[in-house]
């Protein structure tokens, strides 16, 4: 029997990030300067981030070596576990095997810190006093200030208000880690001034979050931006997880047919199936790859494949990624760490070129996947990737239906130990489900899809 618990040592931790563009089929469309309409350049993004992450952004190597001072933090919780499922498997009377690589043994509770620590290290090398960012559920703005203690770093996190407000203990983990946390919008910006003079109540959004975060950033040449998702660098150092994953599967003589993860940004769901893509390519394995979204923000299935900000005011490079509009503000969901407007670049190139294949779920079918999960498993998930669970699941049910007996690997990217006010509203039957069914979302994404920039 498959053990349940399949650990690497610690001296087989990878020592190298796995770059997808060396080996994309066809290469993706160039990240544009909002001014000029022109493929950025390096001193272009400058003012953001330090040379070594802006040189990664654009690099066509396969691999990066890992510096050997992020390999050291990196110990505190890496390798992480991958577990078989057996428990979860039994309760759904499935012949699929279903395994799950935990990243909520990191010291925020996420698979965050994979991009934090390096993105700290970086910059405290190129010798930047303060990281500026935004958080939505708390989750990156957590690993953010923990990386940045590493280094000794100032951390300034913009946390989206509908976060902020349900997730009070999240912030209050940001500042036991040392940063400084305002809810978004705020009037410490002109971005968060502008969106507050048009609504006073506004529960703001990643995209403003991201505003804010920037403007304050640009205005000091000591202070750069750290993102936790969307570009390239951070979609790179979140491939450890996939490059552990697949020596897991090997010490037990797996291959997946299944590849599934939540996607908001695409961080998490491309640090699994990156690696996995290689493989796949190479003809070595051919699994299946599913992305999972929010029913309430769906960019994948629902948005328009363009070029648009990665902010909501329209301070960041032109990325073609498929968007629901920069300005777009969806329903304040719980799984708070997937109500952006837009899919990273590299995600949105897979999906439109076929390499992967995206579903959208409403969140009282993820919850109900994670409680089930919680009630077998042990672990309660974040909201996040229960919207993976949720799939997981459903593909469990239809092997059981046919008999087939697939191998589903999962990225559990969190636990919801603090998240429990969202899981205490679904067992209250007070979620609200809102889908693309609603007029009113396809109305405001309608609507933001007219102020997308225009190209010539």
């Amino acid at each position: 029997m498959t053990p349940t618990k399949i650990l690497l040592p610690e001296e087989e931790l990878p020592t190298r990030w796995y770059n997808v563009l060396h080996d994309l089929p066809t290469p993706p469309p160039p990240v544009l300067h909002p001014g000029t309409g022109q493929p950025i350049g390096p001193d272009d993004l400058t003012p953001l981030f330090p040379m070594d992450l802006i040189l990664q952004e654009v690099s066509q190597e396969q691999y990066v070596d890992i510096p050997g001072e992020v390999l050291d933090v990196y110990r505190l919780w890496r390798p992480s576990p991958l577990y078989r499922a057996h428990r979860l498997e039994k309760a759904l009377d499935t012949p699929a095997r279903i395994y799950y690589k935990y990243e909520g043994v990191s010291p925020a509770g996420s698979h965050k810190p994979n991009t934090a620590v390096p993105q700290a290290y970086y910059n405290a090398k190129s010798g930047v006093r303060k990281l500026t960012t935004e958080t939505g559920a708390g989750q990156w703005g957590t690993a953010l200030a923990f990386a940045c203690a590493q280094y000794g770093l100032e951390c300034e996190v913009w946390q989206v208000r509908a976060s902020y407000d349900q997730k009070p203990y999240r912030r209050t983990m940001m500042q036991v880690f040392g940063a400084t946390v305002h809810p978004s919008p705020s009037d410490l910006t002109e971005a968060g001034r502008k969106i507050l003079a048009g609504d006073p109540d506004s529960t703001g959004s990643l995209g403003i979050a991201i505003s804010e975060a920037v403007e304050a950033a640009v205005q000091d040449p000591e202070v750069h931006y750290a993102l936790g998702s969307v570009l390239n660098h951070v979609l790179m150092h979140q491939t450890i997880i996939g490059e552990e994953a697949l020596m897991q599967l090997a010490m037990v003589g797996e291959t997946p047919d299944l590849i599934v993860g939540c996607t908001g940004g695409g961080s998490n769901f491309g640090g699994l199936a990156f690696p996995f893509l290689r493989e796949k390519w190479a003809g070595r394995m051919s699994p299946i790859v599913r992305a999972v979204e929010p029913a309430a923000c769906p960019s994948l299935t629902q948005g328009t494949y363009a070029y648009d900000f990665g902010d909501t005011i329209g301070m960041t490079p032109l990325m073609k990624m498929h968007t629901l509009g920069h300005d777009f503000i969806p329903d304040p969901i719980h799984a708070g760490g997937l109500r952006y407007h837009g899919m990273s670049p590299l995600i949105s190139h897979l999906y439109e070129t076929g390499e992967i294949e995206a579903v959208a779920k409403p969140q009282s079918e993820c919850f109900a996947a994670g409680v089930q999960f919680a009630r077998t498993e042990g672990i309660v998930p974040a909201p996040e990737p229960t919207h993976a669970l949720a799939a997981a699941v459903e593909e469990a049910q239809r092997c059981k239906e046919s008999g087939e007996e697939k191998v589903i690997l999962t990225a559990l990217c969190g636990h919801g130990h603090l998240d429990l006010a969202a899981y205490d509203a679904y067992l209250s039957n007070a979620i609200i489900d809102r889908t693309w069914e609603d007029s009113e979302i396809q109305s405001a994404v309608a609507e933001a899809l007219t102020h997308l920039p225009a190209m010539g």
